[in-house]
């Protein structure tokens, strides 16, 4: 079986985002305005599934990995997942507790929160092997690219949001939005710097 490599998956994870973008932009608003219950659970659904396939490549990545790429992939979505359950887990108590109020829309952070905590695990466990996720052979894009190009997404999302959420949920995307793009930023101002220290 031929290896599914990054520069396999990256180009349809991006793919994925535009289609996941797309949806958003304009089949989503049309939820509100739809009265018949069968289309509305479609059209509501239907953002989610580019993510699934996101989450279904992803699989195949870990799969395809080698062994130490394999152990770094699981222990940071097993540590993902106990991050984020647990904190929706106390959020759920203060939620009931009525110290907090929160709506349904609140679990669409969910996931981001998991793929934001997974990212940043494994980072730290790549780095604590002495390894880089800027490995030129194997990166087609980089990962600062791909947290610039997740904050445009999030900006874009958040346009047709106007009007159908509150103010602060609204500041809340494109906050997010825009701290993706300033740590892109600062990761390839990072990256650059390095890359010319080391070369001189």
């Amino acid at each position: 079986m031929p290896r599914f490599s990054l520069k396999q998956y990256q180009p349809r994870v991006l793919i994925a985002m535009a289609i996941y973008t797309v949806f958003i932009m304009f089949v989503w608003p049309l939820v509100s305005k739809t009265t018949s219950l069968p289309l509305k659970v479609l059209l509501a659904v239907a953002p989610t599934v580019p993510v699934l396939y996101v989450i279904a490549q992803m699989a195949r990545l870990i799969r395809n990995s080698d062994e130490l790429e394999r152990h770094t992939h699981l222990v940071a979505l097993s540590t993902a997942t106990a991050v984020v359950s647990a904190l929706t887990f106390v959020a759920g108590f203060l939620v009931t507790a009525g110290v907090v109020k929160l709506d349904g829309s609140s679990l669409l952070w969910v996931y981001p929160a998991m793929v934001f905590c997974y990212g940043l695990v494994r980072w730290r466990l790549i780095r604590s092997y002495g390894g880089s996720m800027y490995c030129d052979e194997e990166l087609s894009i980089k990962p600062y690219v791909f947290l610039m190009l997740f904050g445009v997404v999030l900006l874009f999302a958040g346009v047709p949001l106007t009007g159908h959420v509150n103010e602060r949920e609204l500041g809340f995307v494109y906050g997010t939005g825009g701290a993706f793009i300033v740590c892109g930023l600062l990761f390839m101002a990072v990256h650059w710097y390095k890359r010319k220290y080391r070369s001189e």
